[in-house]
């Protein structure tokens, strides 16, 4: 039986990458040496044996797991070259997934954001952390912007500082400075405060790392139940409070749920769901441009930064958007201009296996259209009807003012 030798993950310190004792240890013992062509160069001549064989790390990291699994398991002296802590966004988690952590060892180093900090004399044990390396979205960010004042964000060759700060000025998060800090723990080291104005067009080293800071809070708190009138509206076409909370509750949004609001008017729906589904995605179509104008200032005003306003007609506007575990439709489905339309229809087909969808009538021929065809699909569905009223002045005193009666409908897709 093959004696199975544990994994050794060595963290080298940012920058110089000077390799440490237990690097130099580790790699006077070592068959097979692991780690991205920078790692491996940083070795002085003579540090690694003449015998081990070299992996260079330089496309998919699965082949290269693969070869490390297959070294291990026949008893080979496997050593893996990480830069600052392997642990931190580091490759260590990949290696713990396929070859279990109780075969590996561990040795960490500083890691960039620690380094970071210090340059910036910031604690950061509350600090918000996220990377966008290979990713061609932003949301991580996003949904760090709402909860987080400090964040830290790893880049890449496309993701750049610049393309972080154009992020943060489109959905007008100017509320956060940006600090870059370019190779770091080299002697080409540069710390760089910078207006988010001014990165556009700047370049910045391959290695870098950008720390966001909230300057100042949002003029609204983000949280469920806020007042219609804190919300910029037009003509009163507004999901009014108590049924906006009636609806959310119906529609069962989880932290990683992606949300459609449809017809989301002046987006109060979607960005109270954006509070529930922080690591999710919200996003608030709508057709009339005006009101999109106002669902990007309530974003503003409330720091909703998760959700994305989508302007365009449904079910067009969808095409392009990622599969959701729950729908609202807050409009879109009455008036003789869309007796036609193909929005439900659309709508279920996109929702993922065991998604929700809730429906706000107020036409009773509204109603029936979406509870026929709940039925004619065999969906499980069940219908609420919500009347509320609210105090109103009146002869000195307060009476009770009744709004529109509301059927909310909600249905799981099997």
């Amino acid at each position: 039986m093959t004696d199975r030798k544990p994994v050794r993950i060595i963290g080298l310190p940012p920058g110089t990458l000077a390799p440490t004792p237990a690097a130099a240890e580790a790699l006077a013992s070592a068959d097979l040496v692991v780690g991205g062509k920078r790692l491996l160069d940083a070795c002085p001549d003579g540090m690694i044996p003449e015998r081990a064989e070299r992996l260079a790390i330089t496309g998919a990291l699965k082949p290269v797991i693969d070869q490390v699994r297959k070294a291990a398991g026949k008893g080979r002296s496997v050593v893996v070259l990480a830069d600052g802590d392997p642990l931190f966004f580091g490759i260590g988690k990949r290696l713990g997934e396929a070859l279990g952590r109780e075969n590996l060892v561990v040795e960490p180093n500083v890691s960039t954001v620690q380094m970071a900090a210090a340059r910036l004399a910031l604690p950061w044990q509350e600090m918000d952390f996220v990377s966008l390396h290979g990713r061609d979205d932003f949301s991580p960010l996003y949904a760090a912007l709402v909860r987080a004042d400090l964040i830290a964000v790893f880049t890449d060759a496309v993701n750049t500082p610049a393309e972080v700060a154009r992020a943060l000025l489109e959905r007008g998060a100017d509320c956060f400075s940006m600090t870059v800090l370019e190779n770091l723990g080299s002697p080409d080291e540069q710390v760089r405060p910078l207006a988010l104005w001014e990165t556009w067009g700047m370049e910045f080293a391959p290695l870098n790392l950008v720390v966001l800071e909230r300057q100042y809070p949002p003029e609204i708190a983000l949280a469920l139940g806020i007042p219609d009138h804190f919300y910029m509206h037009q003509k009163n076409l507004i999901t009014k409070l108590p049924v906006r909370a009636a609806g959310l509750a119906h529609l069962n949004v989880t932290p990683d749920s992606t949300v459609w609001d449809l017809g989301a008017g002046c987006g109060s729906v979607s960005i109270e769901a954006s509070h529930l589904a922080r690591r999710g995605r919200v996003f608030a179509v709508e057709r009339n441009k005006t009101r999109a104008a106002m669902i990007r200032e309530n974003i503003r005003r409330t720091g909703a930064w998760l959700v994305d306003t989508v302007l365009g007609e449904m079910p067009d506007a969808l095409k392009g958007l990622p599969e959701p575990d729950r729908i609202f439709i807050g409009g879109g489905l009455g008036g003789e201009s869309n007796q036609e339309s193909s929005l439900l229809r659309t709508a279920c087909e996109r929702l993922r296996p065991n998604g929700r969808i809730v429906v706000h009538c107020i036409l009773l021929d509204s109603l029936h259209v979406a509870k026929d065809h709940f039925k004619a699909m065999g969906w499980h569905f069940g219908v609420t009807q919500l009347q509320a009223s609210a105090t109103d002045s009146l002869a000195g005193d307060l009476r009770f003012k009744a709004q529109n009666p509301v059927f909310i409908l909600w249905a799981e897709k099997p």
